[in-house]
């Protein structure tokens, strides 16, 4: 396990930065949203979009929670186990628009006011995701923008892959595929051709190139763009996000 934990205070601030104008973005979206689209499916089977809406508030409320005991060193509060934010997503996804666009700025002017708050040294303290694997508090901010970005698209309202910042496609691209590379996952190469980008996963299996947003949806789960092209059959995507590799101890 590697013990690669610090950071330099500029590239938080980048990250920082990038969760800002993804929260921006998806309030811009979600500004027109009303209580029929809320309730119409999202582009994930069984979630409408107040399903996505409630997923992202919740989510947000976790990551304040990592940052908040990093920060102070004290657990604030009991901890939501899968079980309780599985109920509470149910129970929030058929509010009104108004209540759940208004849950989520209020859950995420907090997470990022409990960001701003964070003093330097304490962006290395390790915390636990609910699913085991530790990381740094930094990388709180890695899981949230892609939390937004991802989800974002999935609401189907017009933000497609395609509006996906390059430097967010590039960082979760080489995150997914380091993670990939280390399971072995049956893809010899990677090329994103619009991102002058390349990664070596294997000693066999298809090369499979296009934009970087079309190869990071279809890692992401989010099907095959028609841009996509591979030399061979390609396999199918493991269940992501997946733990960062190699990861902290």
């Amino acid at each position: 396990m590697s013990d690669n934990i610090a950071i330099a205070p500029a590239d938080i601030a980048l990250v920082l930065d990038g969760v800002h104008s993804s929260a921006a973005r998806l309030g811009t979206t979600l500004d027109a949203l009303t209580d029929l689209q809320a309730r119409e499916p999202s582009a994930l089977h069984g979630w409408s979009r107040g399903h996505v809406v409630t997923h992202l508030a919740r989510s947000a409320d976790v990551y304040r929670w990592l940052l908040t005991l990093a920060r102070t060193g004290t657990e604030p509060g009991p901890r939501a186990d899968a079980a309780t934010l599985d109920r509470a997503l149910h129970e929030g996804a058929g509010r009104s628009s108004t209540e759940l666009v208004a849950d989520l700025r209020t859950s995420l002017d907090r997470l990022l006011d409990e960001a701003a708050s964070m003093p330097a040294e304490r962006w290395t303290t390790l915390v636990t995701a609910l699913a085991g694997w530790r990381h740094p508090a930094w990388f709180t901010l890695h899981r949230c923008r892609r939390e937004l970005e991802t989800h974002h698209a999935d609401l189907n309202l017009g933000y497609t892959t395609a509006n996906w910042p390059a430097d967010y496609v590039t960082w979760a691209l080489d995150d997914t595929l380091t993670a990939l590379a280390a399971h072995h996952f049956p893809v010899a190469r990677i090329d994103a051709e619009d991102l002058d980008r390349s990664w070596t996963l294997s000693a066999t299996g298809p090369t499979v190139t296009g934009p970087g947003h079309t190869l990071l949806a279809w890692l992401a789960g989010r099907g095959r763009d028609p841009l996509l092209r591979s030399d061979l059959p390609l396999p199918t995507p493991t269940r992501w996000p997946l733990p960062p590799v190699p990861g902290w101890n």
